[in-house]
């Protein structure tokens, strides 16, 4: 059965070089999204693709 699922989305502001924004917009228009949900799908492959991890709260550096 199919499920919508809500996601909870925090407005932040984030300054961009002109020219990376320019491509955001390309892509997504391409794409048929908005420039915001590229951004947050962008952002999340990066964050699963580092080379190592980011450290929890809390966690500190050996």
């Amino acid at each position: 059965m199919f499920h919508v699922q809500r996601t909870e989305m925090v407005s932040k502001t984030f300054r961009l070089p002109e020219e990376l924004i320019s491509q955001l917009s390309a892509v997504a228009q391409q794409q048929g999204v908005s420039v915001n949900n590229l951004v947050a799908q962008c952002c999340a492959y990066a964050l699963a693709h580092l080379a190592e991890p980011p450290k929890e709260n809390g966690e500190t550096e050996a």
